[in-house]
């Protein structure tokens, strides 16, 4: 082979190691859990689940309530992710349970391995059930995330046992509070994320949030309360003051132990008319 060629095929391998490289090291780094999340048994991306931060140990706690409660009035209900696993159905039937939220997404690049048998599961036994996204606003918009969502599990039918999707927008568990967003930027998220939903489903989903969240990182915009149904999360026995807009809550998570536990405000044929209409 003649010098000229053998060093023109180096320089083209050392410039395709060099691009390789610059790839490489552009390419985003993997989302590590803050110490508190991993306090909260939060150890890789895809594990955050409702409620991680009141589940956290320590003076950093988002609410230093964390004794147990009495079951609020209401129809009793769990949420889980994959954190649970292979859940017993029928026990929590058995426990007077009529509803449940299944994780079923995260951002855009997770989808829980648990969640066919614990929606379908739920299904099963007689539950009304729906699943949940958390939201990862400063990964991607709130329009593409929903889709991701609805494509994932996260289609609402009136069917009558199947309650419309939930957006799980809380803590960051990755990162600074509020995902770095503004208050405006976060409104313009949560709105696209809303809007999107309702143009795949017909429904608006639920919103899950804790109320000192929300005034930190979205705000007192009363608008969204005319769209989604609250889903507040204190661990105590009261819902405490809600995020301004809601006059009342939908659910309520109340408490950790020894699952998620929460209520749904009303009747269980109030619950079936929310779950179809």
């Amino acid at each position: 082979m003649p010098r000229t060629t053998t060093v023109a095929a180096a320089v083209l391998a050392a410039t395709a190691l060099a691009a390789s490289a610059a790839t490489a090291s552009a390419a985003p780094t993997q989302d590590r859990p803050t110490p508190e999340a991993r306090a909260a048994g939060i150890t890789e991306p895809g594990q955050a689940q409702m409620g991680w931060k009141e589940k956290a140990t320590g003076p950093s706690k988002a609410t230093s309530e964390t004794t147990a409660v009495t079951a609020p009035s209401g129809v009793k209900g769990i949420d889980v992710s994959n954190w649970q696993g292979s859940v017993d159905w029928t026990a929590q039937w058995n426990l007077g349970k009529r509803f449940a939220y299944v994780k079923a997404t995260e951002g855009t690049g997770y989808t829980s391995p648990s969640f066919a048998q614990q929606y379908n599961g739920s299904y099963n036994v007689g539950m009304i059930r729906g699943s949940y996204h958390f939201a990862l606003p400063n990964k991607s918009s709130g329009a593409t995330q929903a889709n991701y969502f609805v494509d994932h599990g996260g289609g609402w039918s009136a069917d009558g046992k199947t309650l419309p999707g939930a957006l799980d927008v809380e803590w960051n568990p990755y990162g600074s509070t509020c995902f770095g967003l503004t208050q405006a930027s976060m409104k313009t998220w949560i709105n696209s994320f809303l809007n999107q939903y309702k143009a795949r489903t017909g429904r608006y989903p639920v919103i899950y949030t804790n109320t000192y969240w929300w005034n930190q990182c979205v705000g007192h915009d009363t608008t969204f309360a005319t769209k989604s149904p609250l889903w507040i999360a204190r661990y105590s026995s009261s819902a405490g003051t809600l995020p301004s807009g809601w006059g009342t809550y939908s659910f309520w998570q109340y408490s950790d132990s020894p699952i998620d536990q929460n209520v749904w405000n009303g009747s269980l044929d109030r619950l079936r008319y929310f779950a179809k209409n």
